[in-house]
């Protein structure tokens, strides 16, 4: 249990991190603490204890083609946060993040 509050004060850390950078005028560093590896980190963490070594780097590689959904949501944001309101840019990203994101989870498990 006091692991898990471990976990929830990171995650807590890092939101609270990124709410001082958006009202800064370095802002955009707020765009870059979400790819600080805390929840990597944490992941990884219980990867390894649960699984071991093999698991822990399968999961690594597939942390590195979950960057596609990822780009995909960027570059949505990029390309439409000045056409659309707000709001609907980021659904929007998010619905093409959740999209590739299935797409990249298919194409793994058939993979595997």
């Amino acid at each position: 249990m006091f692991s898990l509050l471990i976990k929830c004060l990171f995650g807590a850390l890092a939101v609270l991190v990124i709410a001082l950078f958006s009202r800064s005028k370095v802002y955009y560093i707020a765009g870059l603490v979400p790819l600080f590896p805390t929840f990597a980190l944490i992941a990884h963490v219980i990867v390894v204890q649960e699984q071991g070594g093999e698991a822990l780097r399968k999961t690594a590689l597939f942390g590195l083609w979950s960057l596609i959904p990822y780009a995909m949501y960027l570059l949505t944001v990029y390309l439409f946060a000045t056409r659309w309101s707000p709001w609907v840019c980021l659904s929007v990203a998010t619905l093409i993040w959740v999209i590739t994101a299935i797409c990249l989870v298919y194409i793994w498990t058939q993979l595997q």
